[in-house]
């Protein structure tokens, strides 16, 4: 199983989703990172993160509220925000990562 840590050393952006799944707007993400796994395709990873199952990665991170959304490169935190997020703004702000 990797390690966050080198999942998120990658040179490709990685999209990562705190999420709950109690949590009803994460309910309301995933079909949102379906897609927009289908229109980035290889060019950036997507990754769902548990908090209930991560609870010290969510406390590392200061995740308090979720969804949480983070992009990573190169182990550097790049972009974060919280709650539903639209498919265009995640395409556009990923894509400033390939």
């Amino acid at each position: 199983m990797e390690k966050f840590e080198d999942i998120i050393k990658s040179e490709k952006p990685v999209l990562i989703d705190f999420f709950a799944t109690w949590c009803g707007p994460c309910k309301m993400m995933h079909p949102v990172l379906e897609e927009l796994h289908e229109k980035v395709g290889d060019k950036a990873r997507i990754i769902k993160i548990d908090i209930d199952k991560n609870e010290q990665l969510a406390a590392i991170y200061n995740v308090r509220s979720v969804p949480t959304l983070m992009i990573f490169k190169n182990g550097k935190l790049e972009w974060r925000d919280a709650g539903v997020q639209p498919i265009a703004k995640l395409e556009q702000v990923l894509s400033q990562f390939y």
